[in-house]
């Protein structure tokens, strides 16, 4: 790496292993506290994936760690270094972001390893099975380089927004074309491995931080997006949310029309509540909420019942192996395929082709891990579904969408809370998500937030927890089997928002400084506490930095006035998402809207967005139905803009002998 030396490199070396340095105790069976980072290979991982950076961060790493050589730090005992990784990340906010994301990633590799000795002590068994291979159901179309497709339509994305319009398209007999950036991966593929998981199923292969470092985000990118990896919560949007949204100029929003979506979505999903079986966990959360009177429900899943196995579901965010969750690489991209459609993986829309005034197609670039090929789809019709980051960035690098694209970033920020219950809680077992607390969800504005449970982890649990000393974040570890975690999703009012960086991709920024967003935030948090306080907890830690913990004994007020003084930022509460929304939304108003009411851009007739970046306000949900919903409306809106119908949709076999014959 460019300025990196020889000695950088040992330093490196020496900051892995005092993030994970070796402890030795007399009752250590599986080598938990003996292991450190090295042992692992972390720190020749950490020198792999430091080499992508840019070339600017890259210069910024050399200077960090040339600071940590100049204190002499590879000499230094344990206590020392980690007091100068406190003294230097207090010596510029880029100090602290460069040391909190050297630790955070040594943390995230190091308990994401297979076969870390961590693994039996955190309860965790690794993989319980082995992909079977199969022959994938859908055949990815691989283009010559130069190629140029015709079509009726090319969709932008495949998760739960691409998905939907793909397949309704298709089954009317329009001839569609998928683009999607990410790979295709099936039951056969998936191997239940964090690291495998982050690396092929999600945006920029890992939970990435805002460009502010605020918050960190997961987004799933392959083929079916984020319903490949998320954790199977089936929501409606609900009432006040869709009067807020009429009031942005979508009114049929608000009436039984929109219900018509919601109900094909969820039956073609199989939604059920049959598939929720409450682990550890959520039983301590639904004992929480029955002891403080609270509400909560049992959560409806897009589940196979018949293929739905919980030792398996606990392995959702990696892909699903048994095969039972219902993505729309199941429904309605299997649906596409089977009538006509061609699918493109690994193929990025570069921009939106525009002639006239109008949508003309996509200019993209397939790559196959060797080489690379330049794709042109042409077509009248353009539906930009690529989520909430990645379609704000394709309108910006093509220059359509008008003053709003990029504005109005809505993230669901989250928190997170930790109940220690002195038993095993099984966490790894069952679905992520069974059981929600629903008290807060409608406060009277509409803006209130839910409480959820979390899918089990190693790597991602290791990092999220705030490290003060390497052997208080161990025991950290120690205890995580015997602990439950919730976290408050916040309806958010205000928002952030996604500009383009020197090299044309997407950089999100967002700061949780709205006022209301700010006071549901600490509600959410306080009544996180309260949750696990109710429930029996012994111990409970808020995953913010610097926060004692509190136990049996202490006194809960104080602890909680004393966690209602901690930032919601970057250095101090951690926060998450993974729901992003917003980007790209619809609306009357051209100056704060990027498309009309009916999916249409103000500026590009033919060009359609359909996924979560189309939403006028958060959902305050959840939003994979919400998405669906809203994208098979647009889809429909697009279908009488086309002159098709559903109802006189072709055959599979018609659609695929159509080939690139476009409808006028």
């Amino acid at each position: 790496m460019p300025g990196i030396t020889e000695q950088h490199l040992s330093i490196l070396r020496a900051v892995c292993d005092t993030v994970v340095p070796s402890i030795v105790r007399a009752d250590d069976p599986h080598g938990f506290w003996a292991a450190k980072a090295s042992d692992t290979g972390v720190d020749q991982i950490m020198l792999f994936v430091l080499g992508g950076l840019k070339p600017q961060e890259q210069a910024g790493l050399a200077v960090l760690l040339g600071t940590l050589e100049a204190q002499d730090f590879a000499d230094l005992s344990q206590a020392s270094r980690e007091q100068t990784l406190v003294n230097v990340s207090l010596a510029s906010p880029e100090a602290a972001v460069g040391v909190g994301a050297l630790v955070g990633l040594t943390l995230f590799v190091h308990y994401a390893l297979p076969g870390n000795p961590a693994w039996p002590v955190l309860g965790f068994p690794g993989p319980i099975s082995e992909p079977t291979p199969a022959t994938p159901p859908i055949t990815p179309l691989v283009p010559r380089d130069g190629e140029v497709l015709e079509a009726d339509v090319v969709v932008v994305g495949s998760g739960a927004g691409g998905g939907v319009v793909a397949g309704t398209l298709a089954q009317a007999g329009l001839s569609v074309v998928v683009l999607e950036g990410g790979g295709y991966f099936t039951e056969a593929d998936f191997n239940q491995s964090e690291l495998w998981g982050y690396q092929n199923l999600y945006w920029r292969g890992a939970p990435t931080p805002t460009a502010d470092r605020h918050l960190s985000l997961q987004a799933g990118a392959c083929l079916g997006g984020g319903t490949v990896v998320n954790w199977t919560n089936c929501l409606r949007t609900t009432p006040w949310v869709r009067e807020e949204w009429a009031t942005h100029g979508l009114a049929d929003v608000a009436t039984p029309a929109f219900d018509a979506h919601l109900d094909s979505v969820w039956a073609r999903l199989g939604v059920n509540d049959r598939c929720s079986e409450l682990n550890g966990n959520q039983q301590s959360m639904v004992r929480g909420a029955q002891a403080l009177g609270w509400s909560w429900h049992t959560v409806t899943r897009n589940a196979d019942l018949e293929r739905h196995d919980p030792a398996m579901a606990g392995y959702l965010g990696w892909g699903d192996q048994s095969g039972s969750k219902q993505s729309t690489t199941k429904t309605y991209l299997q649906d596409a395929f089977d009538a006509g459609a061609r699918i493109l993986v690994r193929c990025t829309a570069d921009r939106v082709l525009v002639d006239d005034g109008r949508a003309a197609g996509v200019a993209a670039t397939w790559t196959d891990g060797e080489g690379r090929a330049s794709v042109t789809v042409r077509a009248p019709r353009v539906v930009v579904a690529a989520g909430a980051l990645e379609s704000p960035a394709l309108l910006l690098r093509s220059g359509i969408g008008g003053p709003a694209v990029g504005h109005h970033l809505r993230l669901h920020p989250c928190t997170a809370i930790n109940g220690d219950y002195g038993v095993d809680q099984r966490s790894w077992w069952g679905p992520p998500h069974a059981a929600i607390v629903d008290e807060f969800q409608q406060p009277g504005d509409g803006y209130g937030f839910l409480i959820e449970a979390t899918q089990y982890t190693t790597g991602l649990a290791a990092s999220a927890t705030p490290f003060t000393t390497a052997e208080e974040h161990k025991q950290a570890l120690v205890e995580l089997r015997e602990s439950a975690t919730t976290i408050g999703l916040v309806r958010d009012s205000g928002g952030g928002r996604v500009e383009l960086d020197e090299d044309g991709q997407a950089l999100p920024y967002y700061a949780l400084d709205d006022p209301r967003d700010v006071a549901t935030t600490r509600r959410a948090v306080e009544a996180q506490v309260r949750l696990h306080h109710a429930a029996g907890a012994r111990r409970i830690r808020v995953l913010a930095a610097g926060v004692p913990t509190w136990r049996v004994g202490d006194d809960l007020e104080a602890f909680l006035a004393g966690v209602a003084d901690v930032p919601l930022r970057a250095g101090a509460m951690r926060l998450f998402s993974a729901h992003q929304m917003g980007t790209c939304r619809l609306g009357d108003d051209p100056a704060t809207s990027v498309a009309a009411p009916t999916g249409e851009l103000h500026d590009v007739p033919g060009v359609w967005i359909g996924d979560a970046s189309a939403f006028p306000t958060s959902s305050g949900t959840n939003p994979m139905i919400s998405i669906m919903a809203l994208a098979s409306r647009t889809a429909a809106n697009l279908l009488r803009d086309a002159g098709a119908s559903p109802v006189a949709a072709a055959t599979g076999a018609d659609a695929a002998a159509a080939g690139g014959k476009a409808l006028a």
